[in-house]
């Protein structure tokens, strides 16, 4: 028993490191694009031997994003019991300028991928290629869904996306980066 009592303080004080790391981790670039950027690495708990971690709820990982504002890959996007769910890893998004226009290139992250909830009333805002038209407009997380798995796993790494989550680590807003 008093194995368990230090586990449970060990697990959250990993949680706790972690949430601040991610909360200090992400300013100071200097560049003006520190706020829309995911930082460079993800380190998150995992969960141990004796644990695990129930597929309706958002994990360890989803709740260190808990408040915050997130630039993501996502790999795939389902509905379960009523709810949407998004499984998704950190990012970056480096400017491209050319001649003639300004674009946005995604660099894929490593490491695993998260299982993040959406929120009820989340907002999705998508611009091409998901959306129709290159300024985001709004969809339902059901047109969201569907637009998303009928793109190739190639294509949806291609494409970034900024996530706000609220302080219980449910999306709030997503909104697709335009590519062209």
């Amino acid at each position: 028993m008093l194995l368990s009592r230090h586990r449970a303080a060990a697990r959250c004080l990993t949680a706790l490191a972690l949430g601040l790391v991610a909360l200090t981790g992400c300013g100071g670039a200097g560049d003006g694009q520190a706020a829309d950027a995911a930082p460079e690495s993800s380190a998150t708990p995992s969960a141990s031997a004796d644990e695990t971690v129930p597929t309706t709820e958002p994990d360890g990982d989803a709740a260190a994003w808990a408040g915050s504002r997130q630039f993501v890959q996502i790999e795939d996007a389902w509905s379960s019991g009523g709810r949407t769910y998004l499984s998704v890893r950190p990012a970056q998004k480096e400017a491209h300028v050319t001649d003639h226009s300004e674009a946005w290139v995604v660099v894929p992250g490593e490491g695993p991928y998260t299982e993040v909830p959406l929120a009820d009333d989340a907002q999705v805002l998508l611009s091409a290629p998901l959306g129709d038209e290159s300024q985001a407009a709004s969809y339902t997380q059901a047109e969201f869904v569907s637009r998303l798995t009928a793109q190739s796993s190639s294509d949806r790494s291609l494409v970034g996306y900024d996530l706000s989550f609220d302080g219980e680590g449910q999306v709030t807003r997503v909104e697709s980066l335009y590519t062209s």
